[in-house]
């Protein structure tokens, strides 16, 4: 990916269409906001390829993510807690089961877990 700088912020340019990034949310998407981005669409992807193989049929998965920063060390993210509403038939057994295989499997949480705090929790609803 090249960035290029803008009058504010930097641009890319992606197979979707120009990604526009800025520290300021009028000019584009803050770093922040693409990094919880990052964890929870890669959780969603990696729950649907597991529910998939193991043959649990879904109707909806939505993703929530809440961030925390620490103002005092460059407004680091110090946690990123992400929670599923999953529509499908499923038990809790079960989908404690596909949170675990979410999570170990999912490259943008190990890429960060030594860093951030990543929780992930769900909801079944039926």
């Amino acid at each position: 990916m090249i960035f290029r700088m803008r009058d504010v912020g930097f641009e890319t340019e992606t197979e979707y269409g120009t990604l526009q990034v800025a520290g300021n949310s009028e000019y584009g998407f803050r770093p922040y906001q693409l990094m919880a981005a990052s964890i929870a669409v890669c959780s969603g992807g990696v729950m649907r390829t597991i529910l998939d193989k193991k043959r649990i049929s879904y109707e909806d998965i939505t993703m929530e993510a809440h961030i925390e920063r620490n103002e005092k060390e460059a407004n680091r993210i110090t946690k990123i807690a992400v929670h599923f509403t999953i529509k499908a038939d499923i038990s809790e057994e079960q989908m404690h089961k596909v949170m675990e295989l979410t999570t170990k499997n999912c490259s943008m949480v190990q890429s960060v877990k030594d860093s951030i705090e990543i929780v992930e929790t769900f909801q079944i609803v039926k």
